[in-house]
């Protein structure tokens, strides 16, 4: 069975809290895009895992293993896996790749083993691995909030189209959250945001990231890179989850695919793609 997993943008992100067990409390607003890794998985008489990028390798960290093994546990099945996985999304890029496959190893196994779950049921196990899998899940653009596990699904008036560059050297997110200042960082308005999505009014000024701040300071190719899109047009231009991925959003194409062409030189991997609107 084969699930495609989404890649993802955080359009504004906004950290507020740091609870005493040292997660963070957040508000964001996700949106899937077309760009994808396909999973695929079928029950087998041995163990197999293959990944066309030799670096995601079958261990215990790897996201797909991590939700096979806690499936398996919880629902007691004895089963062995082929497993493979077309890896498309960059990793350390702050587009959720890792979660997404995740996700799609939940959605596939749940068929697979016609297993029965609500929601909440879903959003625990998903949270047992990220905190974005619970989203990469649901896959529909949403406010996000708690610790990732609060979804509230919103609708989009318009199409937008994305131009994602991303810097070849990455962000750790763990390093990312021990740089955050919190007093320091910015704190963009989600809700206003969320008005203008659902409305199709403008979006321009809106976007805002409390990771923008220590992703900065760890990897100043993105400091770069936003230059970079802004001198040639872009409007709406922010650095997605912890990053490295840079993205400019517009909802004139044309727009974004001249952005596109201007950058095409450089050394940065670039990809042009766009929001789906579920």
């Amino acid at each position: 069975m084969k699930q495609r997993a989404y890649a993802k943008i955080n359009l504004s992100l906004d950290i507020f809290n740091v609870r005493e067990n040292g997660y963070h409390d957040l508000k964001s607003i996700m949106l899937p895009i077309d760009f994808y890794d396909e999973l695929e998985i079928a029950v087998s008489d041995k163990d197999e895992y293959r990944c066309n990028r030799h670096y995601i390798r079958n261990t215990e960290e790897n996201s797909v293993i991590k939700m096979i093994n806690i499936l398996k546990q919880r629902y007691s099945l004895k089963d062995h896996y082929r497993i493979v996985l077309n890896k498309q999304i960059p990793t350390q890029a702050g587009l959720g790749g890792g979660t997404a496959d995740a996700a799609a190893a939940l959605r596939i196994l749940k068929k697979l083993h016609h297993l029965n779950m609500t929601d909440d049921e879903i959003r625990e196990i998903c949270m047992q691995v990220g905190a974005d899998v619970p989203f990469n899940y649901y896959n529909v653009p949403a406010v996000v909030s708690g610790l990732g596990e609060k979804i509230e699904r919103i609708s989009l008036k318009k199409v937008y189209y994305i131009l994602l560059v991303k810097p070849w050297s990455g962000v750790s997110t763990r390093q990312a959250y021990e740089l955050l200042d919190l007093n320091e960082c910015d704190h963009p308005d989600i809700e206003k945001l969320k008005e203008a999505l659902i409305s199709g009014s403008g979006i321009d000024g809106l976007l805002g990231n409390s990771l923008e701040q220590p992703a900065f300071r760890l990897n100043e190719d993105i400091v770069s890179v936003k230059e970079k899109l802004i001198s040639a047009g872009g409007r709406n231009v922010l650095m997605s989850g912890s990053g490295s991925t840079v993205f400019c959003i517009d909802e004139d194409r044309n727009k974004i695919r001249k952005i596109a062409e201007e950058l095409k030189d450089s050394s940065y991997y670039i990809r042009f793609t766009r929001t789906l609107n579920q």
